[in-house]
């Protein structure tokens, strides 16, 4: 999605770390919200239905009423997605979360979008996924003193991540369809890339994501996002660069 469309949008979605999506709500129309949404997952069904999604009020003057907020949380699951959580916020919020029955988890929206002089002390809590999603198998990059980077040197296969911390990370060879790949930094992929790939996990807006074949279900940068239906298919299974300018996500081939 280019920066236009989401300016015009009553929602603005960016995906985290652990796959979890935040829906900062820009504007609190509720029918719009959940038409947005069932657009999504209408474009992306394999990523975006049932997929876990944090609802985040951080972005409107007022937190919203009870009846208002339930309401789109209704709306969002008749869309297709699954709202497990509110995004931290104020006091408001906390109360609204527990009127609705829904964890606060301040953690996600610490990582990836910092709330610039919050004095209120963030709990960390770990966001989860979807119900009834598959188990993943985790691969953490250990720190090291001076190492330069992560290097993955088998197929990163369906159903695993590899997650580079405070680095970049390079896979030498596949990125296999339901896969996923993080890092804190860029990602550098030398074989084809066919599942996810999320760089600047932490919020390094001037990550960037190499791959010499391009099928990307989806890729991210500072959780600025795009699905394969949104990528011109002239570059499909080409050598791309995935960058962020002025919070567009931008997609080139590479000569």
């Amino acid at each position: 999605m280019n920066a236009a469309m989401d300016f015009e949008q009553a929602g603005e979605l960016k995906i985290g770390q652990v796959g979890v999506a935040n829906l900062r709500v820009r504007t609190l129309d509720v029918a719009r919200l959940g038409a947005e949404m069932r657009d999504r997952v209408a474009r992306a069904p394999k990523l975006f239905a049932r997929a876990a999604v944090i609802v985040d009020f951080g972005g409107l003057a007022a937190t919203p009423d009870v009846a208002t907020a339930r309401a789109l949380i209704e709306a969002l699951r008749g869309a297709g997605v699954l709202p497990v959580a509110l995004a931290w916020g104020s006091s408001d919020n906390e109360k609204l979360a527990v009127e609705l029955g829904l964890p606060l988890l301040s953690k996600f929206r610490a990582q990836y979008e910092p709330v610039a002089g919050a004095t209120e002390a963030a709990p960390a809590t770990a966001a989860p996924r979807a119900a009834e999603a598959p188990p993943v198998a985790v691969a953490k990059a250990a720190p090291a003193g001076g190492e330069p980077g992560t290097i993955q040197t088998a197929p990163v296969r369906s159903g695993q991540q590899v997650y580079a911390e405070n680095r970049d990370l390079t896979v030498l060879s596949a990125v296999g369809a339901g896969a996923e790949v993080i890092a804190d930094g860029s990602i550098h992929i030398y074989g084809p890339l066919r599942g996810r790939a999320l760089a600047g996990a932490q919020g390094n807006e001037k990550a960037r994501i190499f791959c010499r074949a391009f099928h990307a279900e989806l890729v991210a940068v500072a959780g600025h996002y795009k699905v394969l239906e949104d990528i011109p298919k002239e570059l499909h299974g080409k050598p791309v660069q995935v960058w962020l300018d002025h919070e567009e996500l931008k997609i080139a081939a590479l000569d």
